[in-house]
């Protein structure tokens, strides 16, 4: 009898554990489901089928509309799998005012899942970006960017090809993307997961957290550091004074030859730039309607300067960092963890504890493939913003987010500028490397700045080596025929095919001047490549095929 009862409580004992375990394990909890069924969506090697639902009033109220940037109902079903009363909007920044004041109403746009319905989910995903491919006549700046960070196994949010049908009709293709919120942070670091901010410095109104927001046009519109004036409304009002800070000056003449004085600006936007000094900089590609030649930019460092964006430590009070931390996000931060992310910010600007503060091995692996791509729309550019700030356990580290402007399109039209952008200051021209420690300070370790190069080295023997051609072909071979027939593309066909064209170029041109800059035959700083006769020629690629910033059309066919 003793014995049976031994052995009826240890049957009991262990189905009570087996209880246990299934109850709180993370399958039956639903993490597992939410971990892993929604990537039947983005498989990178075929086109997710993307249909959109909606009613005519929710429609034409989303293209009169788009800088409001409101949800509206609709139906989505991808790749055959239904969900009913999802939320769809606009989203975006330049991108989406610059689309909102052409003839092209081809948006991009944020899908919610639960918006409507408590608790739905796209098979566990609760949001997800269709990204419009603008400035990108290739289709694949952003969609090889993310290929690159995933390959140096950094964080990435998952990524697809996605032929988006509103009402049964062929939209486009488009670029579907894993938001970057706690089902990224699930997935990507487990049910621990820490904290999640996305700096950002044009915080200028709207409702985006993870955007950043647009205003408005029309009435008053200020920007930090000396940008303030009267911008117009779109509705045909052309006029309206605006003053740029110190730094912008120069001649700026308008595309009929006129060499000062009057700027002209695209529809809707007006004013008068002065000369300042008489400085004209560097050429400087501006939108449809844009033109002259811009100054160099000075010590301006983008929308807006302090705030924490840049990295920089300056005190203990966690209001000194409002760029990050009123951009979290995951709900719930608190205190503490702010001063967890200062502290990291302290043991930067100090050069002490990095390993304790910061995964420094990411981050090495996230700024190699940055620098490789010349990503200049991102934390090493004027606008100090474009990517997320993870910290979990005290440790900080930096996700990828927005690579349109990748392959050296930010601003930039310098084809051998591109090919050659400096590998050991790996910053705009005019930032000093101190101003982005994240990466500065790392780079001032010998053993870190070494462990830097031999990833840039892999990047450049391998992912820009003989494959990449390959790869480019066979995403050619998988989108050719969705692109061939977008009916709302921002370029042409033919567009397309020279802008691939000038990926290969890109990567063959690039790879060389990595590995003369490893190699020591080739400066590898912006100072040293002043006046540098080893540069790497670059008159074989064409900036403009790959889609540069201001550089394409609208209408497509």
């Amino acid at each position: 009898m003793k014995a049976i009862n031994a052995i009826t409580l240890i049957l009991l004992a262990a189905a009570v554990i087996f209880t246990l375990i299934f109850l709180f394990s993370p399958g039956a909890l639903g993490i597992s489901e939410r971990g892993t069924a929604y990537e039947k969506y983005f498989d990178s090697e075929a086109v997710t089928t993307v249909n959109i639902t909606i009613s005519a009033d929710e429609w034409n109220d989303i293209l009169e509309n788009p800088l409001a940037e409101e949800y509206h109902t609709a139906d989505i079903e991808i790749n055959g799998d239904f969900y009913s009363g999802v939320g769809i909007r606009t989203k975006g920044m330049t991108s989406l005012t610059s689309v909102a004041s052409s003839d092209s109403d081809r948006y991009s746009f944020r899908i919610q899942a639960d918006e409507y319905v408590s608790g739905q989910s796209f098979a566990g995903l609760n949001e997800f970006v269709l990204n419009n491919n603008y400035q990108d006549p290739t289709y694949m700046k952003e969609f090889l960017s993310y290929e690159l960070m995933e390959e140096l196994d950094v964080p990435t949010p998952l990524h697809a090809y996605a032929a988006v049908y509103i009402n049964g009709e062929y939209r486009g293709l488009y670029l579907m993307v894993e938001a970057v919120e706690e089902d990224f942070a699930l997935r990507s670091f487990g049910a621990d997961y820490g904290e999640l901010y996305k700096p950002e410095t044009m915080n200028m109104g709207g409702g985006d957290r993870a955007e950043g927001g647009m205003p408005d046009f029309g009435g008053e519109f200020s920007m930090p550091e000396g940008f303030s004036g009267t911008m117009p409304n779109r509705g045909g009002q052309t006029g309206g004074e605006f003053s740029m800070p110190e730094g912008f000056g120069g001649t700026m003449p308008n595309r009929g030859g006129q060499t000062g004085g009057e700027f002209s600006m695209p529809e809707g936007f007006g004013g008068t730039m002065p000369n300042r000094g008489g400085h004209t900089g560097e050429e400087f590609s501006m939108p449809e309607g844009f033109g002259g030649v811009m100054a160099d930019f000075g010590g301006f460092g983008g929308f807006s300067s302090g705030g924490g964006a840049d990295l920089v430590y300056t005190d203990d009070s966690i209001e000194s960092y409002s760029q990050i931390f009123d951009n979290a996000v995951l709900d719930g931060v608190k205190d503490a963890d702010k001063k967890r992310v200062i502290a990291s910010l302290k043991s930067l600007a100090d050069s002490e504890n990095l390993e304790t503060d910061v995964d420094v091995d990411e981050v090495l692996r996230y700024f190699a493939a940055n620098t490789a791509l010349v990503n200049l729309d991102s934390y090493v550019g004027s606008f100090k913003h474009n990517y997320y700030l993870y910290e979990e356990d005290g440790k900080i580290s930096i996700l990828p987010w927005d690579f349109n402007l990748a392959f050296g399109t930010f601003q930039s039209g310098d084809a051998e500028g591109v090919v050659n952008f400096p590998i050991d200051t790996p910053v705009s021209e005019g930032t000093a490397l101190a101003d982005r420690p994240l990466i500065g300070a790392l780079l001032e370790v010998s053993a870190y700045k070494e462990q830097y190069h031999e990833y840039l080295r892999y990047i450049a023997e391998e992912f820009f080596g003989p494959s990449f051609s390959s790869r480019v072909a066979g995403i050619d071979a998988l989108i050719g025929e969705y692109v061939k027939t977008d009916p709302t593309a921002f370029s042409s066909y033919a567009e397309y095919q020279e802008g691939l064209a000038a990926l290969n170029t890109y990567a063959e041109l690039r790879a060389e001047s990595i590995i003369g800059q490893l190699n020591g035959t080739i400066p590898s700083t912006h100072e040293g490549q002043k006046n540098s006769t080893a540069l790497i020629n670059a008159n074989a690629l064409n900036m403009h095929s790959l889609g540069p910033m201001g550089g394409g059309g609208f209408g497509g066919r």
